[in-house]
């Protein structure tokens, strides 16, 4: 049996609501612990708090926006990854944004990351959302194999402030038709 086959026999990829709040929580504080090591402050991933992002979730899927989705990657263990995506930031007509895409260490390369995001795609796409957009670090190098890999098209890094003050640079990835990520 394949990983990814063994992926899909023993992960779901369901809606998230206002109950997983603390699961998402713990999975987005440690997935930016182990993943922005070195390009981010430390100080800030050591002040990142559980519980301040389990408020946020909670209050985020207890009053979602217009055409936002969040679906939860789960496994008998628990919720172990997350997509969250809605309208783009920069409110192009018909253009979808995954704001964030977070899998636990032991579960990436099971295929569950490219399930939440053709799962997100899909419902962003039934709501009316035309073309795709994500943004990541310029140097969070396997993010962006990940995505290149999906066909995502990207655009130049562009200077972005982020956690601290620290300048960074993000790289925003396209796909011009979402049905090529469905």
């Amino acid at each position: 049996m394949s990983q990814s086959r063994g992926a899909s026999v023993s992960h779901l990829v369901l809606p998230a609501g206002p109950a997983d709040a603390e699961a998402l929580a713990h999975v987005h504080v440690r997935a930016w612990r182990e993943t922005y090591r070195g390009m981010l402050p430390d100080a800030y991933l050591a002040r990142m708090s559980e519980a301040d992002y389990a408020r946020r979730f909670r209050r985020a899927l207890t009053h979602p926006g217009p055409h936002e989705v969040t679906l939860a990657a789960v496994a008998r263990e628990g919720l172990v990854g997350y997509a969250q995506g809605g309208p783009s930031r920069a409110r192009i007509e018909g253009e979808a944004e995954i704001a964030t895409l977070y899998l636990l260490p032991e579960v990436q390369g099971l295929g569950l990351g490219r399930r939440l995001l053709v799962g997100a795609a899909r419902a962003l796409a039934a709501q009316g959302a035309r073309s795709l957009m994500i943004s990541v670090l310029r140097d969070n190098l396997r993010a962006r194999g990940f995505y290149e890999h999906l066909g995502g098209a990207a655009e130049p890094p562009r200077p972005e402030r982020g956690p601290g003050g620290a300048l960074l640079h993000e790289v925003a990835y396209r796909w011009p038709d979402i049905s090529t990520v469905i």
